[in-house]
């Protein structure tokens, strides 16, 4: 892995544990369920694969996202 890439990935972890704790607090999750709800989403795959440059939108927006993307996936189950 070069610098930038490496720097590019610990850029990313932080901004992913942003996501995380913003969802945690604004949805009363523990940061566990948080954490594992963010990483089974579509959300971060979509993040993680820099689809739409999701990766350039405020965490907020981002928790906004994943709280949207579960609400979705309990309306359909």
């Amino acid at each position: 892995m070069n610098k930038m890439t490496a720097a590019h990935q610990i850029v990313l972890d932080m901004k992913i544990a942003r996501i995380i704790s913003i969802y945690s607090e604004e949805h009363n999750v523990s940061l566990e369920e948080a954490t594992n709800t963010y990483y089974t989403s579509a959300t971060a795959k979509k993040i993680e694969e820099g689809i739409a440059d999701l990766h350039c939108r405020s965490d907020k927006y981002l928790a906004d996202e994943l709280w949207m993307e579960v609400q979705e996936n309990k309306a359909k189950a």
